[in-house]
């Protein structure tokens, strides 16, 4: 089972090291990368033609390629859609503390009829696999805090990327402060590979002198509240505080009929060994 929402995958400097890609293809999962006209050639070559999708600008930053993939989205007629960010090396389901590989695209499908549920649901993902320890009880999603890396959007939503550095934290933040929900999925996971580990992309900009600082300092103006800059593990980062959105409560739409009982989605825990 597929999801039924498109795909994107946007990568620049990285045809070498397509990680999302790879994972993607191995589950079966359909999507476009999404790439500026210079690199087009390198990745059809790497991915195919009929694979990825060519933006009309270049150089322009990430953020005006991630609202013209919204846009772009929109355009197609598409309620919802997902992108992914290109360092990802797996998908995992997580059962009973155990993390399992995902080989084919069904997760997906239940993180898209999970959203589907709720009118205020505007943001939907999964956790990142690093930041959850086997031997700590884990609820199968949390709701309202940030949603990195691998986000199903509704197109129909009133915002848009807005920050140069930060944009995702800053979009999550903006739909918060405006009583809507977000929901970061544990029951799936993502194996992203760390920030600035992996050439291209926006690694060599963030490694510059001060990008850091400049990268927490963007989002604290433009959230003074609830974001503080700190000195953690050799660098700048910003802190959130989500606290203040945990009342925003999730909104079921008109008419929707739950069924009792557990649905894995035809999902088995097959041994690879």
């Amino acid at each position: 089972m597929n999801p039924q929402y498109p795909i994107f995958i946007p990568t620049k400097g990285r045809w070498e090291t397509p990680y999302t890609i790879r994972a993607l293809q191995h589950c079966g999962v359909p999507f476009k990368a999404v790439v500026e006209p210079q690199e087009a050639r390198l990745y059809a070559a790497v991915v195919g033609e009929e694979n990825i999708l060519v933006t009309p600008h270049r150089d322009r930053g990430v953020t005006v390629t991630r609202n013209w993939i919204w846009d772009y989205a929109a355009q197609m007629g598409a309620e919802y859609y997902w992108t992914f960010d290109d360092n990802i090396r797996e998908f995992y389901r997580l059962h009973k503390n155990v993390k399992y590989r995902c080989d084919s695209g069904t997760f997906l499908r239940v993180i898209e009829d999970f959203a589907r549920r709720y009118e205020n649901l505007y943001i939907t993902g999964m956790q990142y696999e690093m930041f959850v320890p086997r031997k700590r009880y884990h609820t199968p999603f949390t709701l309202n805090t940030r949603v990195y890396s691998n986000q199903l959007f509704r197109t129909d939503i009133p915002f848009r990327f807005e920050t140069y550095y930060n944009e995702d934290t800053d979009l999550c933040l903006r739909i918060l402060k405006a009583g809507a929900c977000t929901c970061q999925f544990i029951a799936f996971l993502a194996n992203k590979m760390a920030t600035m580990s992996l050439k291209g992309g926006n690694t060599a900009y963030y490694k510059q002198t001060n990008r850091r600082l400049e990268f927490a300092q963007e989002l604290q103006r433009a959230h003074p509240d609830v974001v503080k800059v700190v000195w953690k593990w050799h660098r700048w980062h910003h802190e959130v505080n989500y606290g203040p959105f945990r009342n925003n409560k999730l909104i079921r739409r008109p008419g929707l009929d739950i069924p009792a009982g557990v649905d894995n989605y035809g999902m088995q825990l097959v041994d690879a060994g």
